[in-house]
Order: structure tokens, then sequence, then C-alpha cells
């Protein structure tokens, strides 16, 4: 199994911009598609991006293309968040997750890091 560790998170105002790490241990990192997501309170946990191992491919929701970038380094064991022109509904407790098929499925999730958005 990997390990996962998400950091990154904080308060910004709507249009602002952050950027979420998620640092892997464990197993080898590079063998594991990664993916973001995130649970707003009183909703169900959604889908964000996902990322193929090799980064040849991704995939995002609707709601947040074209303002969400996600990236990874295999020499670093982690993958990125670049999150930009931030919304109040992007307000959530964001979690990575690794695994082994594409399409992704989470297999492992990191405890989340907590982003909100104020108007």
């Amino acid at each position: 199994q990997v390990q996962l560790a998400e950091s990154g998170g904080g308060l910004v105002q709507a249009g602002g911009s952050l950027r979420l790490s998620c640092a892997a241990s464990g197993r080898t990192f590079s063998n594991y598609n990664m993916g973001w997501f995130r649970q707003a309170p009183g909703k169900e946990r959604e889908f964000v991006v996902a990322i193929m191992w090799n980064a040849i491919s991704t995939y995002y929701a609707d709601s947040v293309k074209g303002r969400f970038t996600i990236s990874r380094d295999n020499a670093k064991n982690t993958v990125y968040l670049q999150m930009n022109s931030l919304k109040p509904e992007d307000t959530a407790v964001y979690y990575c997750a690794a695994g082994t098929t594409w399409p992704f499925r989470p297999a492992m999730w990191g405890l989340g890091t907590q982003v909100t958005v104020s108007s």
C-alpha cells in the first residue's frame, strides 16, 4: 500500500488560487494512478480529477475543467492540484487517492485538507 498526505489547503477569496500537494510514501509511487476528490458539508464525496501513472492521460470533472490542473512528479512521489479561479462552491475537504485502474478507481485515501473559498 501507499500512504498519502495532503497539504496546501486554506482560506482564499473567490477568484483566488491554491495549490494542493499530496505526498506519497510506501510502495512505488509511479505504479499508481492518482486522483483528487472532494466532499462539501452535507454532500457526498465527488470526483475532481485523475492522472495516469505516467501522466499521459488526465480526466477532469466538468465543474473544474479549465480552472484546475493536476500534475505529478514521480521523482518526488508527489501529485499536485493547482486550483485557479476558485469559487465558493469549491469549498470542501479535498482528498488525494491512489489506485491501479484506469478509468480511475480509488483504492487508498489520504486524510484530506480543507479548502474554504469566501465570497
